[in-house]
């Protein structure tokens, strides 16, 4: 990258974050370029060299988030491959090894987050889930043979399903832990009989409650 390519990116990440900030306060619509200037510290001209409208600079932002959220994913290749040749009783929709990286960046990115659940039409908070659509609950249901047309609805039921643990999670600043939060997700959406919490005690060490034994009748 030579030095004009750097200040060009540079530029372009202060009205980024510029953007995020403002978003945290008020909604799109309310929100002008002169505000967005003078958060990132430019000059109205400097907008209008990188961007004709603010919508150009929110369609920026989100690929932003993308490229940021992807780069926690460091093997996409093997686990598309794992999913190819995985038993299929053994497949399933959410499992630990992308639910744990995707906290990893929702709990780094706390309020881009909060942004995005603040602003859903704007921020399309659902981009931040195009990866485990694409490359992991699509590829799965085609090898259960489920029709197409079936598709948005079961993405829906797991997608909206995990946003809105994500979101009670951002409501107390991520304290839980990650593995806590994904053993949450993952029960929630693959409960077996009897096992409700399991995970829960297995990362925490917690016996299960013992049932009361029943009274010996003399």
């Amino acid at each position: 990258m030579n030095k004009s390519e750097s200040k060009y990116f540079n530029t372009a990440l202060c009205m980024d974050e510029a953007l995020i900030s403002l978003l945290k306060v008020k909604d799109l619509e309310y929100i002008t370029v002169k505000e967005i200037c003078e958060k990132a510290g430019v000059n109205r001209s400097t907008f209008y060299l990188h961007y004709e409208t603010i919508d150009d600079l929110v369609n920026e932002a989100i690929e932003t988030m993308n490229q940021r959220f992807m780069s926690y994913f460091a093997d996409t290749k093997g686990i598309a491959e794992e999913l190819n040749h995985t038993d299929l009783s053994n497949l399933v929709l959410i499992t630990r090894d992308y639910l744990e990286p995707y906290l990893q960046f929702v709990s780094e990115n706390k309020d881009l987050y909060r942004v995005a659940f603040r602003n859903p039409r704007e921020m399309q908070a659902n981009v931040k889930c195009g990866y485990i659509k694409k490359y992991i609950i699509e590829p799965i249901l085609k090898r259960f043979g489920v029709p197409e047309v079936y598709w948005r609805y079961y993405i829906a039921y797991y997608i909206d399903g995990t946003m809105a643990i994500i979101k009670e999670w951002l409501e107390t600043d991520c304290q839980d832990s990650i593995e806590m939060i994904a053993a949450v997700i993952e029960e929630c959406v693959r409960p077996v009989d009897g096992t409700q919490g399991r995970k829960y005690r297995e990362i925490h060490k917690t016996p299960p409650e013992d049932k009361a034994a029943p009274k010996k009748v003399e």
